[in-house]
């Protein structure tokens, strides 16, 4: 049973079309379900998985990457700032009593895709999604705690019992959008010192360098590597990984992209062993990890985040974000 809106109570959300158009309009304060919170919408980073509803439309409010302050009083966490875990999860079935909440058997929706996100002034929350941000950590970077750095540690916390730090040699990142950014830093944290990217954009390509990593050519087959962390989702880049990815290496997709996906079972592909990865958020068991990951590489990780402004001025920079002219830009609401 849902509890009813507060009576003539309004707020503002962006509305996603279709066709690369975004709306800001009054629409009427989110119900709040039983065993849920309203939290009130500090920052929300934009994501580049946006943008298909930014092209297709989207049914719930968008945004995924929240952070805010719960306002739900009597509650335990009333007034606690916390970023919001995106996956529904029942907490009960094999996979939530084995850690992997992200991959929950028995409930399967995100917040800011099938039901309402936080591209709006408030939004409803499951109470398991709240994730306590200490104070130490800036209104700022909170949301980049979730896909940044949740999204980017979990894939090389994982990888990294397949293809330990010791055994790796060079690592390659291809792709240094905010996801292999974090990765870099995250392969840093973990021990991973001979750290090569491959990007077409060269700011990010900079960037990733300052960050520690060797500039490396796209679509250069001169070198092999035991471990390739493939985080742009392009499906020509998936290919050139199998292809230079070393018998009993990894080729970790962390990257998405929702288009089928061809492989050509070739030579390269049929002639040796290799594990190909794919990774998935994270589990709210690596929240402590990740806060740890931001306090380690605060300075690193405010290089991204290029850009804040409030919800009028959402669909300008959604769309100079979609040009690759912003790398982490962030919604600020107060």
């Amino acid at each position: 049973m849902n509890v009813s809106p507060r009576p003539n109570s309004i707020m503002q959300a962006a509305v996603f079309h279709g066709n690369d158009r975004i709306t800001i309009k009054r629409v009427a304060m989110p119900d709040v379900g039983t065993g849920e919170v309203l939290v009130r919408v500090s920052r929300t980073a934009l994501c580049g998985s946006d943008f298909k509803l930014w092209h297709k439309g989207a049914e719930f409010t968008a945004g995924h990457e929240i952070f805010g302050v719960v306002e739900q009083p009597g509650h335990r966490l009333h007034g606690r700032r916390c970023a919001v875990y995106i996956p529904l999860h029942c907490g009960h079935c094999a996979a939530c009593k084995r850690g992997d909440t992200q991959m929950c058997l028995e409930v399967s929706s995100l917040i800011g895709w099938n039901r309402p996100g936080g591209y709006a002034e408030y939004v409803p929350v499951p109470e398991n999604c709240l994730l306590p941000v200490p104070d130490d950590i800036e209104d700022s970077l909170a949301p980049l705690l979730l896909d940044t750095i949740g999204t980017s540690g979990h894939a090389v916390r994982f990888v990294s019992r397949v293809v330990p730090p010791g055994e790796a040699g060079p690592v390659l990142v291809m792709g240094a959008g905010p996801v292999g950014l974090g990765v870099v830093l995250a392969l840093r944290a973990l021990g991973y010192n001979d750290i090569h990217v491959a990007d077409p954009n060269a700011t990010r390509l900079k960037i990733a360098q300052s960050f520690g990593a060797k500039a490396h050519p796209v679509g250069d087959t001169s070198q092999r590597f035991a471990l390739i962390m493939e985080c742009s989702g392009a499906h020509a880049a998936r290919n050139l990984g199998i292809e230079l990815v070393l018998p009993r290496g990894a080729l970790v997709l962390v990257g998405e992209n929702a288009a089928p996906w061809t492989i050509e079972e070739g030579k390269v592909f049929r002639r040796k062993d290799f594990y190909m990865i794919r990774t998935f958020y994270f589990p709210v068991s690596d929240f402590e990890p990740n806060i740890e990951l931001l306090r380690k590489f605060k300075d690193e990780y405010r290089v991204l985040v290029d850009g804040e402004f409030g919800l009028s001025a959402l669909p300008q920079n959604f769309a100079r974000f979609a040009r690759g002219e912003l790398i982490k830009p962030v919604l600020a609401l107060g």
